[in-house]
């Protein structure tokens, strides 16, 4: 990958796992520092030693997205070790399954807290700090956008919410701070969330997405990068599906 990223410093939540590991890889390999956070702290030092091995200064955080003075604690401490933020990857979700009618609404809650409030105060506490010209890139999902048939209300509500939530920070930074703010909307990719599905449901996401396989992750990290740079430097409030056309109508 080409350092189009060079002297930039990413700030990568859910980096414990998953897609938030591949990202913050990607992102080291196209020439960014990084700065990884989840929950799981214990986690984080595989996701810093990918970012080492591309060449780049890592640093880890334990973060909640859920409590905002985290999210200010992590914006602050990346300014203070690296210097500035220039990307954030709003990456940090939860999912769930649970029918309508049996959903409580503590899970209910527990799903929308993480995945839409989380993404808004880690997008706030960045956008306090970040210089003109810096990309938020919130993680979506194609579930947002078309329904799969799973039960999955508060997943799909908190990932609509997050589409939503690009559109107007978009709109709100763009002109005032110099920042923009764009979506990826993954579809079926190999992640502690899929590894969660039943190998008859997999086999449905195949069977409907026009060409007829599961995403691998540097297919989603190539759509990051470019969101991530100046190669989008014209791009802002857009939500990019990148699910091998299952969203296509």
């Amino acid at each position: 990958m080409m350092p189009v990223l060079q002297d930039k410093v990413a700030v990568v939540t859910g980096a414990s796992s998953g897609l938030g590991v591949g990202f913050a890889q990607a992102l080291a390999q196209a020439g960014a520092d990084v700065v990884v956070a989840a929950r799981r702290a214990d986690l984080l030092p595989q996701a810093a030693a990918l970012v080492e091995a591309a060449g780049q200064r890592a640093m880890t955080i334990r973060t909640d997205v859920t409590i905002p003075q985290e999210c200010e604690a992590l914006a602050e401490a990346a300014v203070d070790g690296f210097g500035h933020v220039d990307i954030l990857v709003n990456n940090a979700g939860m999912a769930s399954a649970v029918p309508a009618i049996k959903e409580t609404p503590e899970q209910f809650r527990n799903v929308v807290e993480v995945n839409l409030f989380g993404s808004y105060w880690m997008a706030q506490a960045c956008a306090r700090v970040m210089k003109p010209g810096s990309s938020i890139v919130n993680v979506a999902s194609v579930i947002g956008i078309r329904p799969f048939g799973l039960p999955q209300a508060a997943y799909a509500a908190s990932k609509a919410g997050v589409i939503g939530l690009t559109r107007d920070l978009s709109a709100q930074w763009a002109g005032r701070k110099g920042i923009r703010v764009n979506a990826l909307a993954p579809g079926a990719f190999p992640s502690e969330i899929s590894d969660q599905l039943r190998p008859e449901t997999l086999e449905l996401v195949r069977t409907q997405t026009p060409l007829g396989r599961i995403g691998e992750i540097q297919e989603l990290c190539g759509a990051l990068v470019f969101l991530a740079s100046d190669a989008s430097s014209y791009v802002t409030g857009v939500t990019l599906p990148v699910d091998g056309g299952w969203s296509t109508p």
